[in-house]
């Protein structure tokens, strides 16, 4: 299995556009994301998944929890897939799907104990980088609201409120689930190009895993 880590980091950090900088092919880095536009040709159908997705999260209760954690999970083990499956000689960077869909659907309520039993089963990364964003900007980047969506908030109004306390605890959680593993903190408070050269600065070069083992800390 190629050496993988893991940009982790509460909505509108950032992470979506790192990715996109590191995928021009010319560093070391190969960026893995399940954002519709950086799936390859062959997951194209997966853009049918998501906006059956975005269907279900918006309906108010046609579709049943087990259906939507179903939806998400194909993206969870989509990005497993990928990890498993890097091309020899980089490392792959998943995007923070790969934890965040546990930690929203545990602030969210979704009863989902025996898929992230499972979830928890699958291979951990050498390490996490941790974009850190001022939830303040968060929610300017976010359109002032009207770029949420249901798993972004608390409450059924998206407001400004609701988006801090759940972007507060969504942290805490995200922190929770990689309590084991090394992490890196990288302020993403910057222009795009300064954080994706922290971020690639953390996941390629060996002083920067020291410091990850560093701030690592341990859940039971």
């Amino acid at each position: 299995m190629a050496d993988f880590w893991v940009l982790l980091g509460t909505d509108y950090c950032g992470k979506s556009s790192v990715l996109e900088a590191l995928a021009d092919g010319r560093s070391a880095i190969h960026p893995v994301s399940y954002d519709r536009h950086m799936l390859p040709e062959e997951y194209a159908p997966h853009a049918g998944l998501h906006g059956l997705l975005g269907t279900a999260l918006r309906d108010g209760g046609t579709y049943s929890g087990d259906f939507v954690l179903s939806l998400l999970q194909v993206g969870v083990v989509y990005l497993r897939d990928r990890a498993v499956g890097g091309p020899a000689g980089r490392t792959v960077l998943l995007d923070s799907y790969y934890y965040k869909v546990l930690a929203k659907c545990r602030l969210l309520g979704l009863d989902g104990d025996r898929a992230f039993r499972w979830w928890r089963t699958f291979p951990q990364p050498s390490g996490v980088v941790l974009l850190d964003v001022d939830p303040e900007d968060a929610w300017r980047r976010s359109g002032e609201g009207t770029l949420l969506n249901p798993m972004e908030h608390y409450g059924t109004a998206g407001t400004r409120a609701e988006f801090l306390r759940f972007q507060a605890d969504l942290r805490v959680l995200l922190l929770d689930e990689v309590a084991r593993l090394p992490v890196v903190h990288v302020s993403a408070g910057g222009d795009v190009a300064a954080t994706t050269a922290a971020v690639a600065r953390a996941v390629r070069e060996p002083g920067s895993r020291e410091t990850a083992a560093r701030t690592g800390g341990g859940r039971p």
